[in-house]
Order: C-alpha cells, then sequence, then structure tokens
C-alpha cells in the first residue's frame, strides 16, 4: 500500500511538473512579446524603458513620421485582415454548403467524403503550399494576392465543414421535410430551418477558419509571390534586414491576443447563460 501510494504521489507530481512546463512552453512567448512591446528599444530587444508609443504607432501613424518602417507593417495588416476576412466568408460559406451536402449522403458515401475533406487538414502545410504552387504555376496563375485569397479559402474550408457537421447529425431529419410540407422552397426551407439550428456549427467554423488564415505562413509563403505580404512573411522577411523592422509588431501581435481571449470568453459566457436557461426550461 506505501508502494502505491508513494507511486501515486510520484505520478502526481511529475504530472504537476509536465502541467507547469507545458503553460510555460505555451505563454512564454507570449509574455515576452506583452515585455517587448511595451519596450522604448527600437532595436526589438534590450530594455530601454517603458512605452505605450508602438501601440499609438498602430493607431494614429501619421504622427511618427521617423519610423520609417511603419508604412510596410500597416500594409502587412491591412492585408492580413482583408485575406482572413474574405477567406473566412467565402470559405464559411462554401463549407456550410458543402457539410449540408455531405449529410444528405448515404453512410457509406458520407464516411467518403469526410475522409476526402480531412486530407487537406492530416496533410503538412508544406505539402499544401508547394501543391499549391505548382497547380498555380500549371494554370499560369501569377502568385499575387488572388493567389493567397484562393489558398486559404482551400484549406479553411475543411475546418467549416468539420464545424458544422456534428451539429447537421444532431438536427431531425424530418425538420426539412416539413418545412416543405408547410409551403416553403427548398431554398427558404434551408435558410428558414437549417441554417437556424446549425448556426452555432457555422460560427464555430468561421472564427476556426479566421484564426487559420490569420496566423498562417507557409502555404502564404508558396503562395504569395513579391506582391502580397501578410504579417508573418513580412515579419519572415524583415528580420533578414534588421534595420526594416519596427517593434509595432509586437503592439499588433498583443492586440490580436487579447481579442482572442475577449472572443473566447465571450463565447463561453453566452453559451452557458443559454446552457442554464435550457436548464431551467427543464426543471
Amino acid at each position: 500500500m506505501k508502494k502505491q501510494s508513494l507511486f501515486h504521489s510520484i505520478l502526481k507530481v511529475v504530472g504537476l511538473l509536465l502541467t507547469i512546463s507545458t503553460f510555460i512552453i505555451i505563454y512564454l512567448p507570449i509574455l515576452i512579446i506583452l515585455i517587448m512591446s511595451v519596450n522604448d528599444s527600437t532595436r526589438g530587444y534590450g530594455w530601454e524603458g517603458f512605452t505605450l508609443k508602438w501601440y499609438t504607432a498602430l493607431i494614429v501613424p501619421s504622427a511618427y513620421p521617423e519610423m520609417t518602417a511603419l508604412p510596410n507593417l500597416l500594409n502587412a495588416i491591412s492585408d492580413t485582415l482583408l485575406v482572413a476576412i474574405l477567406s473566412t466568408i467565402i470559405a464559411t460559406v462554401l463549407g456550410t454548403i458543402f457539410a449540408i451536402g455531405i449529410n444528405a449522403l448515404s453512410r457509406k458515401n458520407r464516411i467518403r467524403m469526410v475522409v476526402l475533406n480531412n486530407i487537406p487538414i492530416v496533410n503538412p502545410d508544406i505539402v499544401t503550399g508547394i501543391s499549391l504552387l505548382i497547380v498555380f504555376s500549371l494554370l499560369s496563375f501569377t502568385l499575387s494576392f488572388y493567389t493567397v485569397l484562393i489558398a486559404h479559402v482551400f484549406f479553411s474550408i475543411p475546418y467549416v465543414v468539420l464545424s458544422v457537421l456534428p451539429k447537421l447529425k444532431k438536427l431531425d431529419p424530418n425538420m426539412y421535410e416539413a418545412s416543405l410540407d408547410l409551403g416553403c422552397s427548398r431554398a427558404s426551407g434551408v435558410g428558414k430551418v437549417i441554417i437556424p439550428n446549425i448556426a452555432t456549427g457555422i460560427l464555430a467554423g468561421a472564427l476556426l477558419a479566421f484564426t487559420m488564415s490569420i496566423d498562417d505562413f507557409v502555404i502564404t509563403y508558396f503562395t504569395s509571390g513579391d506582391e502580397y505580404l501578410n504579417v508573418s512573411t513580412w515579419l519572415y522577411t524583415v528580420l533578414k534586414h534588421p534595420r526594416h523592422f519596427t517593434p509595432a509588431v509586437y503592439a499588433y501581435n498583443v492586440i490580436i491576443f487579447l481579442i482572442t481571449i475577449i472572443i473566447i470568453i465571450f463565447i463561453n459566457n453566452v453559451r452557458e447563460r443559454k446552457e442554464k436557461i435550457s436548464h431551467e426550461k427543464n426543471i
């Protein structure tokens, strides 16, 4: 008994150490970025005093004309957000349509389609990026903003499909047929019955698509050419030439991190309220 209790104690200590190590590995880089975002050093390293000018520079760039690298960063940020928003909208619409179509298939065909849908997810990014580069080359496409947008839509759709399918499986299959019997057309039946009941899955898929797009580097690197830079590829480029670097990029990353935390907290609160209301109704 003593040996067992000693063994369990050792396991608990090891588990605690692994948990602490995991949190340190995950959050230490974020903490470093947070510190550097309020560091007055223009070199991006070495503490030189507290400042909020990097955050101010992102909001009022005209107030800092001496920051010659700032306009390039702002262009990269705007391009990043534009591609992320457009690819999210397109991927969410297409992914939802594909999910509805897959759900309507027979069980055997549905499994086959889900397997095909999962291939881009498990595929390494570098393989996906090189494959898309080859396809664009064969089609004589000039690498630009549009090839990046197509690439981001391509790898975002499977995440939307995976998010929507579980919601579709929970739906009563007779609801759609009942809406048709009550006078709805096929399109309005989908819009008035199916879409509202899978809205949470669509939202989750959209958030996943946006997250995958806004921080992508590998696929963007292979499909962007010289005309397009998102924040990750811009950072990769300027690190080769430190004089083109601006610590305002740290402030941008902190802002994105805080927005993400706020969204997660908001969604969790909404979900908890809905579960509480549903539980009270059942009582």
